[in-house]
């Protein structure tokens, strides 16, 4: 069934008794040409593009629990391409233009909201920080604005400019950024993925990875085993331990991210935030929560739950930008993994097992980039070779030290 103005008005005289399920339900074959490990919206955009570019239609998803119960569940939909180094760039940006487009090309109502990001600084130095990035985006057609103290002030009066410990100097923005729904992404892309005729198969825990002769055979699982030509990797937080299955260790570490919403309020905050002097970013939901958060737990975990010193010192993030966060409830946090890689830049790239494709190493950017993956990673499984967006995000840049350090932390995850 295509959504449509004409289908709503029809259900709506049947009572709204004729809608169908958004996707099937399906369950496991015994084999398939493609097999995507990870039914999050990196998997599931892989395995929609898949179907809908490259003709590629015998796929199968593969969940462990519920489609978008991961991380696609768990993080503060922001979406955005403000990168600097050019390896980063062509992706964020490819994802960018295909979110404008996103609700047409699948038929379905991911709420995309391009309510505008905005980098705030505090210091000459991050200000000239800011100006260079600005340049580098533009230089690849991105749109950027450096803003100064007052031009933030027309956009955001309600923040502290003179009485905080880091006054607002000004800001750089990215208009075309901004939110999704993320559950309503994941739903869209397994919709359009099923309408194509992938199977998502929920319920369904990968236990082992098949090989003969250095080459990939399937996967065993829950469900039993699936033989597939060829297998992709996209499982966020728990990459290392799906590519250890086929002898892989990745130059990856796996933290906790937390993230909070407040109780419903009035509108008050109508784009997107983020705090230079402090790692804490704001927006507000359609619902009116304020929904926020900051910096890793900074040890490594494979649980989906957070601690309080963090809880703490993103609220004090929140006080030292806004402090009339301060009167509003938390109404839950909750909290996501994220697969922090040594230079802080995803990894998209066939592996040395044949037949084997690794999505992983996302560290902060997994959300916003989900479509732009889903893309690239479809194109490299179909056709043995990287996207043009993604020549850069190599496996084995790390041994050749071509890294993409876009903080320029270095090789340490959780600073990242």
């Amino acid at each position: 069934m295509r959504y449509s103005l004409f289908s709503l008005l029809a259900n709506t005289l049947k009572g709204h008794s004729g809608w169908q399920p958004t996707w099937r339900d399906a369950a496991p074959k015994p084999a398939y040409d493609v097999v995507i490990i990870g039914g999050g919206g990196h998997g599931l955009s892989t395995a929609y593009y898949l179907a809908s570019r490259y003709g590629v239609r015998n796929v199968a998803v593969l969940e462990k629990g519920w489609i978008g119960g991961g991380n696609m569940g768990r993080n503060t939909t922001i979406i955005r391409s403000n990168y600097l180094l050019p390896g980063n760039i062509p992706l964020y940006e490819l994802s960018m233009k295909l979110w404008e487009g996103l609700e047409q090309d699948f038929n379905y109502n991911a709420m995309v909201s391009q309510r505008g990001v905005l980098n705030l600084y505090h210091s000459d130095a991050q200000r000239d920080a800011y100006v260079r990035r600005g340049n580098a985006m533009r230089l690849h057609g991105v749109d950027a604005e450096l803003l100064d103290r007052e031009g933030v002030r027309k956009l955001y009066p309600f923040l502290n400019y003179d009485q905080a410990r880091f006054p607002i100097q000004g800001g750089l923005l990215q208009a075309r950024g901004g939110t999704a729904r993320h559950d309503a992404v994941a739903w869209g892309f397994a919709r359009g993925a099923s309408d194509r005729g992938v199977d998502i198969v929920q319920n369904c825990e990968v236990t082992g990875i098949t090989m003969a002769g250095g080459r990939v055979t399937g996967v065993e699982t829950t469900r039993g085993p699936i033989a597939a030509g060829k297998v992709g990797i996209a499982v966020a937080g728990s990459s290392s331990k799906v590519a250890a299955m086929a002898g892989m260790r990745l130059p990856i570490e796996s933290f906790v991210l937390q993230a909070m919403v407040s109780e419903g309020l009035k509108p008050i905050i109508p784009g997107v935030i983020t705090f230079g002097a402090g790692h804490f970013y704001i927006s507000q939901s359609d619902k009116g929560g304020l929904v926020f958060g900051g910096d890793l737990d900074g040890y490594n975990s494979y649980a989906q739950r957070g601690n309080l010193p963090t809880v703490e010192d993103i609220c004090e993030g929140g006080m030292a930008l806004m402090p009339a966060i301060g009167r509003a409830r938390i109404l839950r946090t909750w909290a996501g993994l994220c697969d922090m890689s040594m230079d802080g830049s995803p990894i998209i790239d066939r592996t040395p097992t044949q037949n084997l494709y690794l999505n992983a190493g996302w560290n902060y950017g997994g959300f916003k980039a989900t479509p732009g993956s889903g893309l690239v990673f479809a194109h490299l499984i179909a056709r043995d070779e990287p996207h043009p967006a993604a020549t850069e995000l190599r496996l084995d840049r790390f041994a050749r030290g071509a890294v993409i350090d876009e903080k320029g932390q270095g090789a340490q995850p959780n600073l990242h």
